[in-house]
């Protein structure tokens, strides 16, 4: 698709022609499918170091300050991938640097630029330049677009010129966090495992309908959906939310655009599922209007607080079940997403997302197993 010129994130029906003709395979998002394998990889990735800080959906940072028994970085990072595609069948890149910023520039060349086969290890100054003089400064982590269009501007194109930004000018003309980048590119670590693994002060859950909801109970259970989704996220990463945001509305292509959004402040912070899916029911008669072809819904949990130091009320107890969503989490995460659920979601909804083009799901359904006769 980028090689014929299509755009990221537009929309398929209107690159449907472009893409026929360019012959580019077209695949639906398959969430069950890339959790697992997601889940399995960093399993892997996990047992090559004593300190793992899962990043993203396939980013993983592992620290080896406290490895005496490494000696070689390069094989050891040739050792990661090798284990990951025997045992995952995916292929990875593995950057090393000593700061959080180099191992990133380092991930960036291992998977870009020819020569590294897979694994870059910024072991000295001279690979540190050669890396950093082949990389774009819109590239470098933390980099945004609009501060790599004002790089650009002043002559700063690559990130070893970046480096080479007094860190004060850089502090000046943009903020502390650039200031930050500029020094861990030259190897001084200014961001620690606790920037890198920062809990989420708000998490949503948002999603374009395949069929448009017409009716107010096919919005109540889409929104629940969404409501359990969130709050699944909330508590994996231990916080409680304070605000509960619930909005709905139909495509801004339509000819008379509309969209609806309701708030509840918690009187104390929740993670219970059932909680938070009865507030989110109780506004949708409030977010209803008939006539509205609604196509986009989403729940947003605000002012997320961590469990461990959140304050008790003495005159209140905290809503919810701790133990049952203890349980109800512990089922999901053993027999797969939506093993258990609140019945509020409905049982067969018929406006799930348009997944024409799903491929199977080869980890977690039985009925997607490939069958080999012999």
């Amino acid at each position: 698709a980028k090689e014929a010129g299509i755009e990221k994130f537009k929309p398929y029906f209107q690159v449907r022609a472009r893409c026929e003709a360019a012959g580019v395979i077209v695949c639906s998002s398959n969430y069950e499918l890339y959790g697992d394998l997601s889940e399995r990889m960093m399993q892997v990735i996990g047992r090559f170091a004593p300190e793992q800080h899962v990043y993203s959906i396939d980013e993983s940072f592992l620290s080896f300050h406290r490895c005496s028994a490494v000696s070689d970085l390069r094989e050891q990072g040739q050792a990661l991938r090798q284990a990951v595609w025997k045992e995952c069948r995916l292929a990875v890149g593995v950057g090393m640097g000593q700061t959080l910023t180099l191992a990133k520039a380092a991930n960036h060349a291992a998977k870009k630029i020819a020569g590294y086969k897979g694994v870059c290890v910024l072991d000295s100054e001279a690979a540190r330049i050669e890396v950093l003089s082949h990389m774009d400064a819109g590239d470098v982590w933390g980099v945004g677009r609009k501060i790599a269009a004002r790089l650009k501007f002043q002559g700063v194109n690559t990130a070893l010129q970046l480096s080479r930004m007094p860190p004060g000018l850089a502090r000046k003309e943009f903020n502390v966090e650039m200031e930050r980048t500029v020094r861990e590119l030259n190897g001084e670590v200014c961001k620690g495992w606790d920037v890198a693994r920062a809990d989420k002060k708000q998490i949503f859950s948002t999603r374009s309908m395949g069929e448009r909801i017409q009716d107010e109970e096919s919005l109540r259970q889409a929104l629940c959906k969404h409501a359990g989704i969130a709050a699944a996220k909330m508590r994996a990463q231990g916080s409680l939310c304070s605000v509960l945001m619930v909005f709905a509305g139909n495509s801004p292509f339509d000819e008379k655009p509309k969209s609806f959004k309701q708030m509840v402040h918690f009187a104390f912070p929740a993670d219970d599922t059932a909680v938070i899916t009865s507030a989110v029911a109780a506004m949708v008669p409030r977010l209803f209007q008939e006539g509205v072809r609604y196509y986009k819904v989403g729940v947003g949990l605000l002012d997320l607080v961590s469990a461990k130091h959140v304050q008790p009320d003495l005159f209140n107890t905290q809503p919810g079940n701790p133990a049952l969503m203890q349980a109800f989490d512990g089922l999901n995460q053993r027999y797969g997403t939506g093993a258990v659920f609140m019945a509020a979601q409905g049982i067969d909804p018929k406006w799930g997302m348009r997944r024409e083009f799903l491929s199977p799901q080869y980890t977690t359904r039985w009925g997607d197993v490939p069958v080999v006769r012999c």
